[in-house]
């Protein structure tokens, strides 16, 4: 949400540089820093300020970051460059403009029998991200529903504009809309319901493997669509709505992290240390970038779980390359999984140390002790056993301060297959579900949509943190509002026409429709205590589900967004006017 922002620091004797920096993956900076200035990597530390949000664009190192620690070395000093809100759109790399054409086969009941799907991405002036954003608009088509054939041909064309990537549901949003407005649309012309399709075409049975070779061991969207359709009262509303007001609904899912890394090494997917002092402190040192969705928070709750310790002895430092390990990023929303999985793994070591400890102070077996609410006690014996200090204080004899790591690392099950031509791209271990549906107005006089209420049904495994899960997928729904009613990049012979906050349309809270989240869990069996994500999964399920809603409100079908009052008013005059042919071809044939 901040401007983009960089500050360079060039220690002069010691040839070294520190970079501060608005950033989703400090260590990418770091790497790419180090390879444009040829140096040593050992000399450069990257530390990513806690941030106000990144949302995909801030997934690459980009050039201001590079500039600056440019003019750092040259000065020999200390360089900020800040860019104003119009050069951090153009330096910014948001979704890539995209043209969809599909053709959907359907038996009569609702079966799907074929997808084929053609994209092409307007991706600006540089590559960037421009395969891997190609190959998700038809990796996410699996594993939602199932689809028992799907052709996917995609082309990522260079523009004169700036470059395009990740944002928030990564590739996936615009064939995912398509995808669903189509599903609606047919199911209308067979006469069957909405909900009834999307639940004809679940996947069968759990496990289930894509033909992307995707793993799906978690799967709740039956109970998504279940609770949504409830909640909405979509049976007894639909169809029925007042002039000018509709229902509309979509589905959408999205990855628990790619498990393909930026920059594979053969390193652990995450890695995280955890340090146990004299004073029954613990710090955490976790390279994942905290960029408001709160895993500096979900690192400590799943830490202090597994260790039965209070959350206030827990500190967090997280995304300094000078003392934290290395962490691949904040981006396909894999944090959680991945890095609250490295977070159990150092607290179960350094749990065993602690119970090692306490098991020989009281002359028991380790298997005997458990631990509750901060005290060592022994299973089933009258025994008061050691407190949280007192077994510190034991574990430190001969030691001293004790430091462990964990890491976690994603089998090669779920690492795609290397006989399916991109399927390392939309390898995943474990996909977040959502249904939503949305009410919505249109009024005819200005063309202008609102949405009224949202109910949003999302299947995140386990919510570690309810509050924060509601409000990760508030903001997802908030992020495919915009993008379905007010936002467009706009460019006339590449120049921008909307570089600032007035001109690129966000809705406020002013625009905001009620959003009540219902909260799915699946538990996931490789999920830190189940989870998945809980961030982008239900993004693109606003886009189709708007768009019916001014369908049954209006009785227009939009293939473009944002459904703006503009184009919402042409649609209606072309409706009115094809009433009026029709009209007119009726009195014709009546008096002939």
């Amino acid at each position: 949400m901040e401007l983009n922002a960089t500050l360079a620091e060039y220690d002069l004797q010691r040839d070294a540089l520190t970079l501060h920096t608005t950033t989703q993956v400090p260590y990418y900076v770091h790497l790419k820093v180090a390879s444009c200035l040829q140096m040593d990597s050992a000399r450069i530390r990257v530390v990513k300020p806690f941030l106000g949000g990144g949302f995909g664009a801030r997934t690459e190192a980009l050039h201001f970051e590079i500039i600056a620690a440019l003019l750092a070395r040259r000065a020999g000093g200390t360089v900020r460059l800040t860019q104003t809100r119009e050069e951090t759109f153009i330096a910014h790399r948001g979704r890539p403009w995209t043209l969809v054409k599909m053709k959907l086969g359907l038996k009569k009941d609702g079966r799907i029998t074929a997808l084929a799907l053609e994209a092409t991405q307007a991706g600006g002036a540089y590559a960037g991200y421009g395969i891997i954003t190609i190959l998700y608009t038809g990796a996410l088509m699996h594993g939602l529903y199932d689809i028992p054939a799907i052709k996917h041909d995609a082309w990522r064309v260079y523009t004169n504009t700036p470059p395009c990537g990740a944002q928030r549901g990564h590739g996936t949003v615009d064939t995912r809309a398509a995808f669903e407005a189509l599903l609606t649309e047919m199911a209308e012309e067979l006469g069957l319901d909405a909900f009834a399709v999307r639940e004809r075409n679940l996947l069968p049975q759990i496990p289930y493997t894509t033909m992307y070779a995707q793993k799906v061991l978690s799967y709740g969207l039956p109970e998504c669509l279940e609770k949504v359709k409830a909640a909405s009262g979509w049976d007894e509303r639909r169809g029925k709505m007042p002039p000018g007001r509709g229902l509309g609904m979509g589905c959408a899912h999205f990855v628990s992290g790619t498990s393909t890394p930026k920059h594979w090494t053969g390193e652990p997917h995450a890695v995280v240390n955890l340090k146990l002092d004299f004073d029954g402190g613990l710090t955490i040192f976790t390279g994942a970038a905290d960029i408001g969705q709160g895993s500096n928070t979900m690192v400590a709750q799943v830490v202090a779980e597994t260790l039965g310790v209070r959350m206030n002895r827990i500190r967090v430092i997280s995304a300094d390359s000078a003392l934290t390990p290395k962490d691949n990023g904040s981006y396909s929303s894999r944090v959680t999984f991945m890095v609250g999985n490295a977070g159990i793994d150092a607290a179960d070591q350094l749990k065993a140390i602690l119970v090692k400890a306490v098991a020989a102070r009281l002359k028991v077996f380790e298997a005997d002790i458990e631990v509750i609410d901060e005290t060592f006690s022994v299973r089933g014996g009258d025994g008061a056993g050691l407190s949280y200090h007192e077994a510190v204080a034991a574990a430190m004899v001969g030691s001293g301060t004790i430091s462990v790591k964990g890491s976690f690392t994603c089998p090669i099950e779920f690492q795609g297959d290397k006989k399916i031509r991109g399927s390392a791209i939309g390898a995943t271990m474990g996909f977040c579900y959502s249904a939503q549906v949305v009410e919505a107005s249109v009024d005819e006089v200005t063309g202008k949509v609102t949405a009224h209420k949202v109910w949003l049904a999302v299947d995140v495994g386990k919510a570690l943190n309810p509050l924060a899960v509601e409000g990760q997928a508030q903001g997802g729904v908030w992020m495919g509002m915009g993008q379905a009613l007010s936002e467009e990049t706009s460019w006339d012979e590449g120049r921008m026409l909307h570089g600032n906050l007035l001109d690129y349309r966000v809705p406020t809270m002013a625009e905001s429709p009620d959003i009540e989240v219902i909260i799915v869990e699946s538990i996931d069996p490789n999920g830190p205590f189940g989870a998945k994500e809980a961030s982008e999964g239900m993004l693109a399920g606003f886009l189709p589900a708007v768009a019916d809603a001014v369908h049954e409100a209006v009785g227009v079908r939009a293939v473009q967004f944002p459904l703006s009052p503009d184009r919402v008013l042409e649609l209606i005059d072309a409706r009115d006017a094809a009433a009026a042919r029709a009209a007119a071809a009726a009195v014709k044939g009546a008096a002939a």
